[in-house]
């Protein structure tokens, strides 16, 4: 168990982020979400991950179905809230006005069917609203009881800072794995500094992907820098890579990935976007996995800071996050 921030909510080692069951990744199976689910519960895992803006309010009523019959208090449900989108699904920017941060509240609540969430965070900082105005407006429902914790999600360090001094911050949910290291610079220390915890999300490098791979309609990753021609190559061959350094741990190349982001520091809690239980049984298999100083080395040597080809995301998606600037 881990502590999100200095008085968040004492969390899970690792989280469950929902998004794929519901968008982003290609079709999904609603019953094996919903299994996923309850054996993630099952396992000991109580920091659920959602956005209002998956599947247009659907992760929230998959996870508000998966939790019916079981203790809301026994889970932790952290959800993103801000992203506009059009019925075809397009992307259409991010408010973070104090009327969005109520209303998109208060048809969170019924959807999940529960009277508070416990982290709440704008999925991407606004640049037309000063951030001290979306998280003061947030506050004002933790006073209530509608939200128990103030989070934030891919804000740099400086937008860190000023949102801390309104309310205290949780955690700041940012992209971090071996192949997207760029918060060690400014924004991960910061966070350190005041006490925020990171959950990370992206940690996984799966080693069951291939270069032949077809991707389904929807999956975001069809036009990822990062998946696409010369770059997919390069990044295969550093999964290949880690392969023989997990093998040699007994481990997957998924599970070793998401060791080495635990062993990053007690304040990190990775995000695993497992959406069936066999990916998500590989990697709960991670917390048997135990880095040493000179394996942590030999991961470095391997896949040092800055190896990865192409950019996190297209250059339109690169220009909302609040944490590359």
């Amino acid at each position: 168990m881990r502590t999100l921030g200095t008085g968040g909510p004492v969390v899970s080692d690792l989280g469950l982020g929902c998004m794929g069951m519901s968008d982003l990744y290609g079709p999904a199976d609603t019953a094996e979400s919903i299994a996923t689910i309850h054996a993630a519960l099952d396992a000991g895992i109580t920091l659920l991950d959602t956005g209002d803006f998956y599947g247009m309010g659907h992760n929230e009523l998959l996870i508000r179905q998966a939790l019916d019959g079981r203790s809301r208090d026994d889970v932790r449900i952290s959800v993103k809230f801000g992203a506009q989108r059009d019925y075809d699904g397009n992307w259409l920017g991010f408010d973070g006005r104090p009327a969005a941060v109520k209303s998109s509240l208060a048809y969170t609540l019924r959807r999940l069917g529960t009277d508070h969430v416990d982290v709440y965070r704008i999925a991407r900082v606004d640049p037309a609203v000063p951030i001290e105005e979306t998280v003061g407006a947030i506050a004002e429902e933790v006073a209530k009881g509608r939200v128990r914790h103030v989070g934030l999600s891919e804000a740099g360090a400086e937008t860190i800072r000023r949102a801390h001094a309104v309310h205290p911050i949780a955690d700041v949910q940012l992209e971090y794995s071996l192949l997207s290291r760029g918060i060690e610079r400014d924004i991960l220390p910061a966070c350190r500094e005041l006490g925020v915890s990171v959950t990370a999300y992206g940690v996984l490098l799966s080693g069951h992907w291939s270069k032949d791979r077809e991707m389904a309609a929807g999956d975001f990753r069809a036009v990822s820098p990062r998946f696409s021609g010369d770059n997919l190559a390069h990044n295969l061959a550093l999964v290949d890579a880690l392969r023989g350094l997990a093998e040699a741990k007994g481990a997957t190349v998924a599970q070793l990935a998401i060791a080495w982001v635990l062993a990053q520091g007690e304040e990190i809690i990775p995000l695993v976007g497992a959406r069936r239980r066999e990916r998500l049984a590989e990697a709960l298999g991670a917390l048997d996995v135990s880095l040493s100083a000179e394996d942590l080395a030999a991961i470095e040597a391997v896949v040092p800071e800055g190896a990865a080809a192409g950019s996190r995301y297209a250059e339109a998606q690169m220009s909302m996050l609040d944490s590359e600037r």
